[in-house]
């Protein structure tokens, strides 16, 4: 497949935004990205135009914002109509192999889905983790450095070599990754269970890689530092901060100081990683 043969669903509604950054990095690459209201997947009426099928893309895009204002928890309400009408289409999605991501408010929409981290299913009845308001209680908009630990299971970072240290930042309120506390032992397990299936992609550091360092280098306290996480079969992922907020290397909050490097920023590689994942498989 050509890379503009890849039809990327860039799915919104009211309260989402950096759809447009999405939509450009996606577009930048080659690809066919396309801005979808989630009343058009639905089959409702609407202003933003004809009816959609999910089955027509390749790759599932969750951008960041405020879906809903965020009320009753982020990413709850959009999570909760998606699921409602087209949970069997997002299963089936899944299950031939396309691409979901997620950044910030796109993150919190696929765990209320619970399509992460999906314990031995491709979509929980119920989540199975929480982003939690961040431990400093206020919205943190910083740059934050991650380390890419994964082992290869991703494919959204196919382009990111294990142990390379990425520049991206975040802009959240509630970002603490939590897994049940039903006791530490069962909590314990569930997290050493992410790290031996190759389930976590980044964790927060400090500027010389160090993943157990606090805040503010780990913007909003979640255990083991934890910035991004994917599905058993790495199709899925989802991330706290915003990748396609850096594609670019003079977006990056210390280029001025700089002004050096590579035009490509620390954020484009995840999205070249998921067209390359698409273009070999179908």
């Amino acid at each position: 497949m050509r890379s503009d043969e890849v039809k990327v669903c860039i799915l919104r509604m009211e309260g989402t935004n950096c759809e447009q950054e999405t939509f450009d990095a996606f577009k930048r690459l080659g690809a066919s990205p396309e801005f979808v209201h989630l009343k058009q997947l639905e089959g409702r009426d609407t202003l933003a135009g004809e009816g959609r099928l999910l089955k027509d893309f390749h790759i599932l895009m969750f951008p960041g914002g405020f879906s809903a204002g965020d009320y009753i928890r982020a990413g709850a309400i959009f999570a909760a109509r998606m699921k409602a009408v087209l949970g069997r289409d997002l299963v089936a999605f899944i299950e031939e192999g396309k691409a979901i991501g997620g950044f910030c408010n796109g993150f919190q929409i696929m765990v209320e889905l619970g399509i992460l981290p999906a314990f031995d299913c491709t979509m929980a009845e119920h989540p199975q983790a929480v982003l939690h308001a961040n431990d400093s209680g206020r919205f943190e908009c910083r740059p934050t450095v991650l380390k890419h630990v994964n082992a290869g299971k991703c494919v959204w970072t196919s382009r990111s070599n294990k142990g390379e240290l990425r520049h991206i930042p975040c802009a959240h309120a509630e970002g603490k990754f939590m897994l049940p506390h039903e006791s530490q032992e069962k909590e314990d397990a569930l997290y050493q269970r992410l790290f031996d299936e190759d389930r976590v992609v980044f964790q927060f550091s400090d500027p010389i890689g160090d993943t157990e360092a606090p805040y503010p280098f780990n913007p909003n306290g979640s255990r083991f530092n934890i910035a991004g996480i994917t599905n058993d079969t790495g199709t899925v992922f989802g991330m706290m901060p915003h990748p396609e907020r850096v594609f670019f290397r003079h977006t990056h909050p210390d280029w001025y100081r700089r002004r050096i490097g590579p035009e490509e920023g620390d954020g484009r590689a995840i999205f070249w990683s998921v067209l390359d994942h698409i273009e070999r498989k179908f």
